[in-house]
């Protein structure tokens, strides 16, 4: 594992493609375990290609599918089980143990469309703001990016996820950002997604009938 040039240490939680994205329940199981796999898959690729990112830690209950994820700049560490504010806190702390001087930032991995762009333009804004920043979401209730200092880092994802981040002291990030904030959690927005253009493993593992 190597820490590459940057200020920021993202932390990806990320289920097992088995239980992951329970509510595209309306595809086959096999249908949405792939879709599952390839979002975290291209989520962690644009990671690792994103000016400023120095590290990518993948926080799973998947021991086999997080090693399969891990590479050069990607490391591993298992999810606490405490739900997934505790699963980020745990990923900052074991990213503080790697890389101290680094930035924690938590992304959700169901953004499939997602680019480099849009992520470096948001760690570009919150690294000028200077304090806690979040993205929220497409529908403006719920947030993809959260990011702190260490001794910050608070995040409140769940329901309401954007009132509480901005409760809590945290700046809402403007901008487009449209691939950040384009999160999936349903068909509508999966297909969404596919109109922005998703990346390379989720177009493979698109049924014949989401593909654009």
């Amino acid at each position: 594992m190597v820490v590459r040039p940057g200020s920021f240490a993202v932390l990806l939680p990320v289920k097992s493609p088995g239980s992951g994205k329970s509510r595209l329940s309306a595809l086959p199981d096999a249908d949405r375990r792939r879709l599952a796999a390839a979002f975290a898959t291209d989520a962690v690729s644009v990671c690792t290609t994103t000016p400023g990112v120095a590290l990518v830690v993948v926080v799973s209950d998947d021991e086999a599918f997080a090693a399969s994820l891990a590479g050069e700049g990607v490391a591993t560490c298992a999810d606490p089980g405490a739900g997934l504010n505790a699963a980020l806190r745990h990923g900052a702390a074991f990213a503080h143990d790697l890389a101290p001087g680094l930035q924690p930032v938590a992304l959700l991995a169901d953004v499939p469309a997602l680019t480099a762009a849009d992520l470096a333009e948001a760690l570009d804004h919150a690294r000028a703001a200077g304090r806690p920043c979040f993205v929220t979401d497409a529908d403006g209730t719920g947030t993809t990016l959260y990011t702190a200092s260490y001794d910050a880092f608070d995040p409140r994802f769940g329901a309401g996820s954007a009132d509480a981040h901005r409760a809590s002291g945290a700046l809402p990030l403007t901008g487009s950002l449209a691939t950040l904030r384009r999160d999936v959690d349903d068909l509508a927005a999966l297909a969404d997604a596919v109109t922005l253009g998703v990346g390379a493993a989720t177009a493979a593992a698109l049924p014949a009938t989401l593909r654009a």
